[in-house]
């Protein structure tokens, strides 16, 4: 019995340490995450709304959208990098630096002409009350430089993440999934809106189960989503189509057919930036060699962890694989 907990210790040892040869390039829309708490004990006399009284030494700021990625996978070890584009502003600026504390190193091209997205949210007694949303989409100017540094990277890199929010950081998606392919390299994304032509040639796209279902329509019966899924995989020629259903689990489709991993049995408390989680981990499984169920297990495992966090959160080694 001590050899086989000595041989599990020594697993878990290899598979963390493997990690760390994994090199991650994560493009998409970064955004800067903030977090004011406070207490409310009364409404206010001008509109039946709440009034929250911010406590200034609770503030939080996080990395997230597409910097939540990049920081998900630098958390697991990897050499990560994250292009994205950011406003000449104190978010941008505040953004950098949070990147910089977590081992990312952070490629941002500054705009001028925009705002750093911003997501701001009023916490009280851990239930959020209202979210103000800053953002502007970048210029053409700025996308173009970025294209150009995006076929730069490309030979440094094992897996290339496709982070899209909508927020206009990905206006090229369609020819950097194209560049990435020519050069051999693993794409995965993680989509946003109806039009999933744009992502045609990728690796593997990751939506969650409403996202799947705005493209693809409702379905009855498992066999009933497995022709739905596989059909818009083949339409989009990708290689898998893994479907992250909450409560139900995951369910990867790809040629041999399909693999489902049943969800972890925790308690959820907020599932905000559980999607980033996610894909962060499969590119860095699969940029170390994992194959892709392997890799789809692990960030099931992953995605169990972080939703039982606040706010958009990270997964360390020791609590993937302790």
């Amino acid at each position: 019995m001590k050899q086989d907990r000595k041989r599990g210790t020594n697993s878990s040892a290899e598979r963390s340490s493997s990690l760390k040869n994994a090199r991650v390039l994560v493009v998409g829309d970064a955004m800067l995450d903030r977090y004011w708490y406070g207490e409310v004990d009364r409404i206010s006399p001008e509109a039946p709304v709440p009034i929250v009284k911010i406590d200034p030494q609770k503030e939080d700021e996080r990395p997230g959208g597409a910097a939540n990625v990049a920081c998900n996978a630098a958390a697991l070890g990897a050499q990560v990098t994250l292009l994205s584009v950011v406003g000449m502003d104190e978010p941008g600026s505040r953004l950098e630096t949070l990147l910089q504390r977590r081992g990312v190193h952070a490629q941002l091209h500054h705009d001028r002409s925009i705002r750093t997205t911003v997501k701001l949210r009023v916490v009280a007694r851990h239930q959020q009350l209202l979210r103000v949303d800053f953002e502007t989409p970048p210029s053409h100017e700025v996308l173009a430089s970025k294209l150009r540094d995006f076929g730069r990277m490309l030979g440094q890199v094992d897996v290339v993440i496709l982070s899209d929010y909508g927020k206009g950081g990905l206006k090229n998606i369609a020819e950097m999934i194209s560049m990435a392919r020519r050069a051999g390299k693993m794409v995965l994304v993680d989509p946003k809106g109806e039009d999933y032509s744009r992502y045609r040639g990728a690796t593997l796209i990751t939506p969650n189960r409403s996202e799947f279902r705005q493209v693809a329509g409702s379905w009855k019966s498992e066999n009933e989503l497995t022709g739905r899924a596989q059909q818009l995989r083949r339409k989009l020629e990708a290689k898998a189509l893994l479907i992250t259903r909450g409560d139900e689990g995951m369910t990867l489709f790809q040629d041999v057919g399909r693999f489902h991993v049943a969800a972890q049995a925790r308690e959820v408390f907020d599932v905000s930036g559980a999607g980033d989680t996610v894909i962060a981990t499969l590119g860095v499984a699969l940029a170390s060699g994992m194959r892709m169920k392997e890799a789809v297990k692990l960030a099931n495992r992953a995605g169990g962890i972080v939703v039982g966090k606040l706010g958009t959160a990270v997964v360390t080694p020791k609590e993937l694989f302790g």
